[in-house]
């Protein structure tokens, strides 16, 4: 029997790629990040603009609990049908609408005169944007096969840098005689593309039926997930696969600084080749999860994190008093940083991906919400002796130790997900 050209691997791969399936992961990841930094950097840059004081712009950081404690209200986003557009999109519908609203009560205020109010509005906001990321986040896990997960996963991951990039380059428009009340305005509108965007994806088809009772919803995701054979293992994989990374990256800033590069040096080619470096990565590596599936990927993408992490040694081992050094310095940085960051983008797919397809469609907003949640322990406690580490082993010795302390994570691979695993069987093996 003849095999139709659509079943061969390369045309099922941009079957993949190019489907509408796709497209809606990159508008929902845009709406995922777009608010992120409307209070992350918006709102900095507009008090500031009005001359408050510093102090109080430092403050401001603990609106953004509810990004972190996102966990504590997820199980009610799963227990709790909407009576419109059902589950996922009827939550991700409200928390849009809620987002709306907000930013569009913002822009009325005063900074000088009505902080408490703007308190209240971007305490509001930040809520709003974790309750769509909770239902977002469902939503993808729900709607991708597991074929389809990978790269869906790094389109939505790019769009979502995207996002971040499009409110805060609206803030921009400040210097070109905008009000912000009309910037506000347009962050509003832009918002809108979320909303379209749910209004016409169908709900996705889950077999599983939602928690009923309070139990169901609160303590069974817990029950389910730790009932599972490997349960702590893979817990730990979360903590200890990402950790060597996140470390190094802490201090890119200051090793950059001390190795004689400029601010605007540093801002062209870390913020510039870094970022495309890391969106291709994140693209790239979800193109070759389709064909080599997740477990493979987490090993190879795992590997090549560690060794890019190494290799940012190299600036500190190369003698800066040779010719060498004032004529290609700025091109070897750009070489270990793109590197680094596409390395990082790779890891980044295969990591998210994964923890995603380790959630049960019963309880996936609650265990989405808790692995991101835990998947930021080491970026906070690891992270925070980076200074004292690189001060003490110096910094060929620091990013050596950087890169081993991935070892344990890919060691634990072995376990949590053999080299030979289904995508499939990673599913089922939950």
């Amino acid at each position: 029997m003849k095999q139709s050209f659509k079943e061969f691997p390369i045309f099922k791969t941009l079957g993949i790629m190019f489907s509408w399936k796709m497209a809606v992961m990159f508008f929902f990841g845009f709406s995922s990040g777009f608010p992120f930094y409307i209070i992350k950097d918006v709102l900095k840059l507009w008090m500031t603009d009005a001359g408050v004081d510093i102090t109080t712009i430092g403050l401001f950081a603990l609106v953004g609990m509810p990004y972190t404690i996102k966990f504590i209200w997820s199980p009610m986003m799963d227990g709790f049908v909407p009576p419109f557009l059902g589950r996922r999109r009827g939550w991700i519908l409200m928390a849009q609408t809620g987002l709306m609203v907000t930013i569009a009560a913002l822009g009325q205020c005063d900074p000088e005169q009505s902080l408490w109010w703007i308190a209240v509005f971007a305490l509001c906001l930040n809520f709003f944007g974790a309750s769509q990321d909770i239902a977002l986040d469902a939503f993808r896990r729900e709607y991708l096969t597991s074929q389809e997960l990978g790269f869906g996963t790094g389109v939505w991951m790019n769009a979502w840098r995207l996002g971040t990039f499009v409110s805060v380059g609206l803030s921009v428009l400040a210097d070109f005689d905008f009000t912000w009340q009309t910037i506000f305005f347009m962050l509003t509108a832009v918002m809108g593309i979320g909303i379209v965007t749910t209004l016409l994806v169908p709900e996705p088809k889950v077999d599983d039926p939602p928690p009923v009772t309070l139990r169901q919803a609160v303590v069974e995701p817990f029950v389910e997930f730790f009932q599972r054979d490997r349960a702590l293992l893979i817990l730990l994989f979360i903590l200890l696969y990402k950790i060597g990374d996140n470390m190094a990256g802490t201090m890119t800033i200051p090793y950059i600084m001390a190795m004689g590069f400029s601010k605007s040096q540093y801002f062209v080619i870390v913020k510039g080749i870094g970022m495309f470096g890391l969106f291709a990565g994140v693209l790239v590596g979800g193109s070759i999860m389709i064909r080599l599936g997740i477990a493979k990927s987490l090993y190879a993408f795992g590997l090549l994190q560690a060794i890019s992490t190494a290799f940012f040694a190299v600036l500190n081992i190369a003698d800066h008093g040779s010719p060498f050094w004032p004529a290609y310095s700025q091109y070897l940085l750009g070489a270990v940083v793109g590197f680094e960051f596409f390395s990082t983008g790779l890891g980044q797919a295969a990591y998210a991906t994964y923890m995603a397809i380790q959630t049960s469609k019963r309880f996936t907003a609650t265990q989405y919400a808790l692995l991101t949640s835990l998947m930021g322990v080491p970026g906070v406690f690891a992270a925070s002796m980076t200074g004292y580490m690189s001060k003490f082993l110096g910094w060929n010795l620091f990013y050596m130790f950087c890169s081993l302390i991935a070892l344990p994570g890919l060691l634990l691979l072995f376990m949590v997900a053999p080299w030979n695993t289904s995508n499939e069987a990673l599913e089922e093996g939950r």
